[in-house]
């Protein structure tokens, strides 16, 4: 029998042998695309909050997450697939800003390529100058930017000016004043939301304004005194067209009848302050309850005279009222005191010139009112300040978070005052807060009701009571353009892994952090109150007007956010 031999196998080509023109491809596309490792890194910035819709990313809005995710597509550190979904690499945020709300060290985490070097520089180079990156660290790969982040501290400053009770003072309370010895000046620039003191106080104000050089006739200066006299266009949609023409009317000397429908119309303010004075009362060393109501009572009585010496004074081409000049001084004690350097000082303020003064409503510490931020300011600010430290049920003090809420309470570590920064001529109170977690606008209501207090539109009781669980009162927010977020700690994490890993800490970047502040944020912030005035706005606000609830450490009475009942509060 005869064996067969098996067929021969058919040769295969070889896998490994390859030309030189293959081996010179494959070497030319893994230089091109090289394998690199995505990394858990914490990256540390910076940014002014102006233009941008707060932190968070939301469609359709401009906001701080969405231009650094981008920024970090087209730096390299996220791939095409993972574009606009945060999730795929382990975002976290360790705070979150408002709108409007500037950082200084803000920190945020996730797994990035940070091959090849030069990931800063990429950053920077896609984001725009109020935008800046610091660097970043390497983390554990549990490393969570909000969840390992134990305390926040935030700055807000907050003008002097704003402390001061004769600064940029209500309607009712400059009204009041009138003839009296501790007479306010009226903010002829501040719009006051619409609202002015028709007849008296735009003339009075502009009087103190105007030299007596620049005076060529008294009808030209009557001409120019109502002008300024006039409310703006928005302040006239408030004012009927009645009241439009008195003011009108008021500007021709001769016109008897206008000055007398004025006298008549502060007699109708004056008997409604006057039975509205009564039921304020106002607690706090320099209470303004009797001057207003001493004010008010005066007014009742001589408006008319009033009115008619306004009308002598324009035809003898004479200053109005003398005490409301502006270089008056009105120091602690009610009193008046003339510094004619006040007026040479404001003019002369480096930085501002003093049209910008004039026209946007600064009016520095009321240029001379006498108040400073002294020893005696600063004890008794930390000691409204120092009411918020500790936990507390802080449900008043945000929006859609009720009282029975847990997340209602927050433990403030630290909050104090004692830093003066002067910023283009601008003093400004640094105030620093130090907390685990804070909620919407809650740092901003904490300064709106401590300011209040200052300025003793509100008592220091109202603070205590504010604070309870039960009651529900509505704090005044104070504006969002000096608050930033100072720097985010992560102690517990840096004590547990500082053997293996890098600090997770702003101190490499504080120099660099502290010009990009000076730069950028507290630039913005003298800049905004020259030209808008947003502090100066918002005091007209501060009155039981406005804000009703502020009186009730008064009279003792709060209401129950349950069932509506009052309960007596200790004052």
């Amino acid at each position: 029998m005869e064996i067969q031999e098996p067929d021969p196998k058919r040769p295969k080509m070889s896998q490994t042998t390859t030309t030189s023109d293959d081996e010179d491809c494959d070497t030319t596309t893994a230089t091109k695309k090289p394998r690199y490792k995505r990394r858990k890194i914490a990256i540390f910035f910076a940014y002014c909050g102006v233009g941008y819709q707060g932190m968070q990313k939301n469609p359709g809005a401009k906001t701080i997450e969405g231009d650094l995710e981008e920024a970090l597509f087209f730096s390299g550190a996220v791939p095409e697939q993972d574009r606009g979904h945060p999730k795929r690499f382990d975002w976290a945020r360790s705070a979150r800003t408002d709108k409007g709300v500037s950082a200084v060290g803000q920190v945020v985490s996730g797994r990035f390529y940070i091959d090849p070097p030069g990931l800063v520089e990429r950053l920077n180079s896609n984001l725009p100058p109020q935008f800046r990156i610091f660097g970043f660290k390497r983390v554990t790969a549990s490393f969570n930017a909000k969840k390992f982040c134990d305390r926040r501290r935030y700055v807000y400053l907050i003008p002097v000016f704003a402390l001061d009770p004769s600064s940029h003072p209500d309607r009712e309370s400059v009204l009041a004043s009138v003839g009296s010895e501790n007479e306010l000046v009226k903010c002829l620039e501040c719009s006051e939301r619409g609202r002015k003191v028709v007849g008296i106080m735009g003339k009075r104000s502009f009087e103190s304004k105007v030299s007596v050089d620049d005076r060529e006739d008294v009808e030209g200066e009557s001409k120019n005194i109502v002008q300024l006299g006039i409310p703006s266009n928005d302040e006239a949609a408030i004012l009927n067209s009645e009241v439009q023409e008195e003011i009108k009317a008021t500007s021709n000397n001769n016109n008897i009848d206008a000055n007398n429908s004025i006298s008549e119309m502060i007699k109708e303010e004056a008997a409604i302050l006057s039975s509205e004075v009564d039921a304020e009362i106002i607690n706090g060393e320099n209470s303004i309850s009797e001057p207003v109501k001493v004010g008010a009572a005066i007014l009742k009585s001589e408006a008319k005279e009033e009115s008619m010496a306004s009308s002598d004074n324009r035809h003898d081409g004479n200053s109005i009222s003398q005490p409301i000049k502006e270089g008056s001084c009105f120091q602690d004690n009610g009193t008046s005191e003339s510094t004619p350097d006040s007026r040479a000082s404001a003019q002369n303020e480096p930085g501002v010139s003093h049209s910008e003064q004039s026209d946007k409503g600064k009016n520095k510490l009321e240029k001379g009112s006498g108040f400073c931020y002294g020893d005696k300011e600063r004890e008794r600010f930390n000691r409204i300040l120092g009411h918020y430290v500790g936990t507390h049920n802080f449900h008043n003090f945000t929006t859609r978070i009720k009282a029975e809420d847990p997340s209602a309470q927050r433990f403030i570590v630290s909050f104090d005052g004692n830093t003066i920064v002067t910023v283009e001529g601008i003093e400004f109170v640094k105030c620093e807060v130090v907390g685990q977690s804070f909620m919407l606008h809650q740092i901003r209501k904490m300064i709106g009701l401590a300011v209040a207090i200052m300025r003793n539109v509100a008592p220091e009781s109202l603070l205590e009571t504010a604070l309870l669980k039960d009651v529900n009162i509505n704090v005044p927010t104070a504006p969002e353009v000096g608050l930033y977020l100072d720097e985010c700690f992560f102690s517990s994490y840096n004590k547990k892994w500082r053997d293996s890993h890098e600090e997770v800490s702003m101190k490499a970047y504080a120099e660099e952090a502290e010009e990009f502040k000076m730069k950028h944020i507290y630039s913005h912030i003298a800049a905004t109150e020259h030209k808008e005035g947003v502090v100066a706005l918002w005091l007209h606000s501060l009155n039981h007007r406005n804000y009703p609830d502020l009186c009730i450490g008064d009279n003792g009475a709060a209401s129950d956010g349950k069932n509506g009942e009052e309960e007596t509060m200790a004052d």
